[in-house]
């Protein structure tokens, strides 16, 4: 296992060493490799080695990931957790995820992404259903 570098930028920072909590506020940036991700405000949990257990972003979330095998996704949300152990996203309300190289898109108010298997799922709510487009290609058969 390698350290992977992790880069946040913020207008604003204050931590609670004791509770483990670190709190970026305006114009959040977080960069890991090629993943990126924007937001208002970014809240890091950590366990008592200081290792990031828990990200909560909140606020005109937008991000670029990619998983395992390579697939690339965007999208926008109201907000995000990326719990670092399981390798899972999970983005709340007004979710819009687009697989890049798929062209597919996948619109909820809640969308699981597993960065290990590649996997991508969401949840409706009662007033509105979940929304995925696939862009087909129409072949003429002679």
């Amino acid at each position: 296992m390698y350290a992977q570098e992790l880069k946040i930028t913020s207008d604003s920072f204050h931590a609670d060493e004791n509770e483990g909590i670190s709190v970026f506020t305006g114009h959040v940036n977080i960069i890991k490799r090629s993943d990126e991700l924007n937001a208002s405000e970014v809240t890091v949990y950590t366990d008592k080695n200081n290792k990031p257990t828990k990200f909560v972003a909140i606020g005109d979330v937008t991000f670029v990931i990619e998983t395992k095998q390579g697939a690339k996704y965007s999208g926008i949300a109201q907000k995000a957790v990326f719990l670092p152990q399981k390798k899972e996203y999970h983005f709340f309300k007004d979710v819009h995820l687009k697989q890049l190289d798929e062209k597919k898109e996948i619109q909820g108010d809640e969308v699981v992404l597993e960065i290990v298997n590649g996997k991508a799922y969401a949840k409706g709510v009662v007033k509105k259903p979940v929304i995925m487009i696939f862009d087909i290609v129409d072949e003429e058969t002679n």
